[in-house]
């Protein structure tokens, strides 16, 4: 479960950062719940990807 919300905060992140750096335009979700500053939707992604790596590293150990 962790790396499924992991990997959707991933992605939610990625796009909101590459939608306002490069684009100059609100990509993905978060944008209509709440105004995230550009390094917001960094710091999202960084998180979906530790909970990616941490929900896959569970999986290794069971």
């Amino acid at each position: 479960m962790r790396a499924i919300v992991g990997f959707i905060l991933l992605i939610q992140g990625v796009a909101g950062f590459v939608g306002l750096t490069f684009f100059d335009s609100k990509w993905g979700l978060l944008h209509r719940v709440a105004e995230v500053p550009n390094w917001g939707y960094l710091a999202i992604g960084l998180v979906g990807a530790g909970l990616v790596m941490w929900g896959e590293s569970a999986k290794k150990k069971s």
